[in-house]
């Protein structure tokens, strides 16, 4: 049994890759990954973004496309539509051998509509129009307009995957924005047991902000701090889930099929050269939750990772250490929305980026007696693919 799937049958967390590339989808070793215990993918713009430039996996598809009379943008979108189909067929059988808890692939929509809840709600409905697949999540920013896009998402049946969680308020907003809409599906006459949803907390970038601060006030007792916000953050949202999902609210919808909109813990590799590079995930286990890992990640892990069930641990220190941290300056709404505001400006940057890049790519097409250089020794190309 690997790690990953003790973590699934002992502890009840679900490990996903946060990664998809095409080149994983063609060699099989996707398919090798879910064989040793991964239960789901996330995606995002930054890590398509490296997989199309990275490589030339994706060259002829793209000048097809752009042959056809596809814009760039188009182009773009069909790269992506292609290879979360695929991933998503790849995950089916976990879907349907699960009762539907994990198989599941995330596909998020445009960053550059994270403040426009109306574009959000539509561009969602198109990619469940064009992945039309039980196992699909579509992410949406927790923005205050994303909040808004997931009650009436949710309220329509779809499975969301709320991404870009920062803090706890909003956290509390996205629980609200799903039992709202759950309660709206419901007396519509739809079937709850159809509908799925994490709400996705960024863990190593809290650390990186809070730590910046710290570093800042300079004192002993702030330099004291550093390094402890995100874990402990996590451990409130875990304990804010476990209240708010244990509630005669939550029982009526459960009683009627309905899931728990579980936490997933993102952004899992460690940022700190100093930190061990497998703590956002040994600190971070608990039932009903998911983590996800980047490939190096998972590697350390299964060579040297421990494991416990750890999310409950030391909750009323995690609340002290947030009191703490008010005392000193250091505001946790405040790191949100910072981090909230950056999380969106890096996808969108890579965005523009993968645009950018693939307009001087279709200019390359083969008709044009040139071919594109190896991406390996294109630093404009890596910048633009750079990890978020």
């Amino acid at each position: 049994m690997t790690k990953l799937e003790h973590l699934y049958g002992y502890y009840g967390q679900s490990p996903w890759l946060d990664n998809l590339t095409r080149a994983a989808l063609r060699d099989g070793s996707l398919e090798r990954m879910v064989a040793d215990g991964v239960r789901g993918i996330t995606a995002n713009p930054a890590t398509f973004a490296r997989s199309i430039l990275g490589s030339h996996d994706y060259d002829e598809e793209l000048w097809a496309l752009i042959a056809a009379g596809k814009s760039v943008d188009d182009a773009y979108w069909e790269l992506v539509i292609t290879d979360t189909g695929q991933a998503l067929d790849v995950l089916r059988p976990v879907f349907d051998g699960g009762d539907c808890i994990d198989g599941f692939v995330s596909v998020e929509v445009s960053p550059e509509l994270a403040h426009d809840s109306l574009a959000t709600i539509a561009a969602a409905r198109l990619l469940r129009e064009r992945l039309a697949k039980p196992n699909l999540l579509v992410k949406i920013p927790a923005t205050a307009e994303g909040v808004t896009a997931v009650e009436t998402l949710t309220a329509e049946g779809a499975s969301i995957n709320v991404t870009l969680l920062f803090s706890l308020s909003r956290y509390a907003e996205i629980i609200e924005a799903y039992l709202s809409g759950l309660e709206t599906f419901t007396a519509r006459g739809g079937d709850p047991s159809m509908v799925s949803s994490v709400a996705s907390f960024f863990v190593s970038r809290v650390d990186t902000e809070v730590d910046q601060r710290l570093q800042a006030v300079g004192t002993d007792a702030a330099l004291g701090l550093r390094g402890q916000a995100a874990v402990a953050q996590a451990k409130l949202a875990y304990r804010m889930f476990t209240e708010q999902f244990a509630t005669q609210r939550w029982h009526r919808l459960a009683a009627l099929g309905a899931d728990v909109q579980r936490p997933l813990w993102a952004s899992t590799s460690t940022k700190n050269p100093r930190d061990r590079d497998t703590r956002y995930v040994e600190e971070l286990i608990g039932p009903d939750t998911v983590t996800t890992l980047p490939e190096a990640t998972i590697a350390a892990f299964e060579d040297h990772g421990t494991m416990a069930r750890t999310l409950d641990n030391g909750v009323p220190e995690a609340a002290d250490l947030m009191l703490r941290l008010a005392d000193i300056g250091v505001d946790m709404t405040a790191v949100g929305r910072t981090l909230e505001e950056s999380g969106i400006a890096k996808f969108d940057q890579a965005y523009r980026g993968v645009l950018a890049d693939l307009t001087k790519l279709a200019a390359a097409a083969p008709a044009s007696g040139r071919t594109r250089e190896d991406p390996s020794r294109d630093g404009s190309r890596r910048r633009h693919a750079r990890r978020s």
